[in-house]
């Protein structure tokens, strides 16, 4: 349920943010909007198969689905492009600051928690 709940917030928070107005956006500060304006399309549908991907991983996970793994495992490479993205091929590091820092290092370790915890759940049966 942890996990679920975790992806939704996910889920709301893309959805926050794609439903951002120019005014809105226009209040952010200076380096947010810079990064909002920077960010390729595809790092932000990296995004959405992460936080979909992990949604639909702890679905399965609760229905006890062998599927769930794939979900989690495409979830991660969702996550891995999002931070791609963000980090390394924009100036990311330095517009979106220590905290997104931290943030996006945790979504990952999380991210690689599940994928390894669904492995784990196949390996022992416990996924049907």
């Amino acid at each position: 349920m942890l996990a679920l709940l975790w992806n939704l917030l996910g889920c709301v928070a893309l959805f926050s943010d794609l439903g951002l107005s120019s005014d809105d956006i226009a209040r952010l500060p200076e380096a947010q909007q810079a990064l909002h304006a920077a960010r390729p399309g595809w790092a932000v549908a990296a995004t959405a198969i992460a936080v979909f991907g992990g949604a639909l991983g702890s679905i399965g996970l609760l229905l006890r689905r062998m599927w769930a793994f794939a979900a989690f495992a495409i979830s991660l490479f969702g996550i891995l492009m999002q931070d791609v993205g963000l980090f390394v091929l924009e100036d990311g590091l330095h517009l979106a600051g220590p905290v997104a820092v931290v943030m996006q290092a945790v979504v990952l370790v999380v991210g690689i928690a599940l994928v390894i915890l669904s492995r784990k759940a196949l390996a022992r049966g416990w996924l049907a």
